[in-house]
């Protein structure tokens, strides 16, 4: 049954004759994205994937399912990987985030980054950044990975482009160079 009472309400303009409010207004957010604390105006409603790509214009960070069933928008969360699109940006506090725009070094990339790019981990390009955040993550936790430490920490990534051999062994490679 349709609510229509509501449904004026929302039609009805305001007594000013503004327009009618339905939802929170933006609100300033202070977020510490790649080291470096940022402010931004977003809703409340928005996701952190939202925030990054948008106001914040880091593009990396994917927006695939937008229901946390792909991990294509895995970042950071004080070195924790987490899919952006199931978090409120306004919901981030004081945590660190870290996007795929992060894990370089100035113009020296991470070595999960180099390693997919020479291994040819990367086919359409949707699913990287997120594999990239995972593995990159494995690596922070455990240098010395193995096949089946990579498979799990890439086990909720969705890859249609079927690249998973590649990325296990860019992760795998990654490692040597990553402990040195």
């Amino acid at each position: 049954m349709l609510n229509t009472t509501s449904t004026l309400i929302a039609a009805t303009p305001a007594s000013d004759g503004a327009s009618p409010s339905v939802g929170p207004e933006a609100v300033p957010i202070l977020l510490e994205v790649n080291g470096t604390a940022r402010t931004v105006r977003a809703e409340p409603r928005m996701t952190l994937a939202e925030t990054l790509r948008g106001p914040l214009e880091l593009t990396g960070t994917k927006i695939a399912c937008n229901r946390g069933a792909c991990s294509a928008c895995t970042v950071w969360l004080d070195g924790l990987p987490v899919c952006s699109c199931m978090i409120l940006a306004i919901e981030v506090g004081t945590r660190r985030v870290t996007t795929i725009e992060g894990l370089a070094k100035g113009d020296t990339l991470h070595p999960i980054q180099q390693a997919f790019i020479d291994h040819d981990a990367l086919q359409c390009g949707f699913c990287t950044s997120g594999m990239v955040m995972s593995c990159a993550a494995l690596l922070e936790r455990n240098p010395v990975p193995n096949t089946d430490d990579v498979c799990a920490a890439i086990s909720g990534h969705i890859c249609r482009c079927g690249t998973y051999p590649h990325v296990i062994a860019a992760t795998l490679a990654a490692a040597t160079v990553h402990k040195a």
